[in-house]
């Protein structure tokens, strides 16, 4: 039976529409309910959720609230919504900037290094490209590496290999970026570092030492996707492969990329 009124039947449209208490709504309300339109059926379904609301509030022993006020609220509650609409439409949406590879000083090379880690072949991967002013391949490797537990040991071996890799190539002038902060931070360290990879990191710094010019820093990985493919072509390789002068098929869609926004 209506909890508003108890010698009627209960239903759905009873509820929102039939009910003495339900009529008192519409009869105040600005709505024509002969023919609605689209700014009226957008206040109809609001009231027909506070008359409904209002009906669980009797249920469960709340008091019926004056008819006016219910049409005020309906009124505020659409109006409130559309504020909230024009003014989120008002804010410009903004695209993620893209980082991109940036080329190195005149007479430097960019070395770019990265590591991937397959588990189910129990190995890890080794990625290194050298770049010039013009963003020219100078040299670069896809290497098999051993299996490792953590992404920080694949990216300080790789470390080591590429620049054990550029110094055999040749290349004593580098700017050398990687994409994890742990590793780089480490190794820019003075200090000594008394970690489990504290030996791998001294044998980079060692090696950067040796270097006529060197600088050490942290990419976001979407600036070293290069580096990235080429740890990521490890997998399909026996032991490891080399390229001079020439753009590595693992790496030609990335290296495009890099090559758009140069100059952005």
């Amino acid at each position: 039976m209506c909890h508003c009124y108890e010698s009627l039947p209960e239903s759905t449209v009873h509820a929102i529409w039939e009910c003495v208490a339900a009529q008192d709504v519409w009869t105040g309300s600005s709505i024509n309910l002969q023919k609605l339109f689209d700014v009226d059926f957008e206040l109809f379904l609001v009231q027909s959720w506070l008359i409904w609301n209002q009906r669980n509030k009797v249920v469960h022993g709340g008091q019926m609230m004056d008819p006016r006020c219910l049409n005020k609220r309906a009124l505020d509650y659409l109006n409130e919504c559309k504020n909230s609409q024009v003014q989120l439409a008002a804010i410009p949406a903004t695209a993620p900037a893209r980082i991109s590879w940036k080329p190195p000083p005149p007479s430097v090379y960019k070395l770019n290094f990265d590591a991937a880690i397959f588990s189910n072949l129990n190995c890890s991967g080794f990625g290194a490209i050298i770049r010039n002013e013009e963003g020219e391949v100078m040299a670069k490797m896809s290497v098999k590496g051993p299996w490792v537990h953590n992404s920080a040991k694949a990216e300080a071996l790789t470390c080591r290999r590429a620049v054990q890799f550029s110094i055999e190539a040749g290349f004593s002038r580098l700017v050398i970026k990687g994409d994890n902060a742990l590793v780089m931070n480490a190794i820019s360290c003075s200090t000594k570092n008394n970690s489990l990879l504290g030996h791998i990191f001294e044998d980079i710094q060692h090696l950067v030492c040796g270097l006529q010019h060197a600088s050490i820093s942290c990419i976001k990985r979407s600036g070293n996707m290069v580096a990235h493919c080429l740890a990521r072509h490890a997998r399909s390789i026996n032991d490891e492969m080399y390229w001079m002068e020439d753009s590595p098929p693992p790496a030609v869609d990335a290296l495009y990329q890099d090559i758009l926004h140069i100059n952005q």
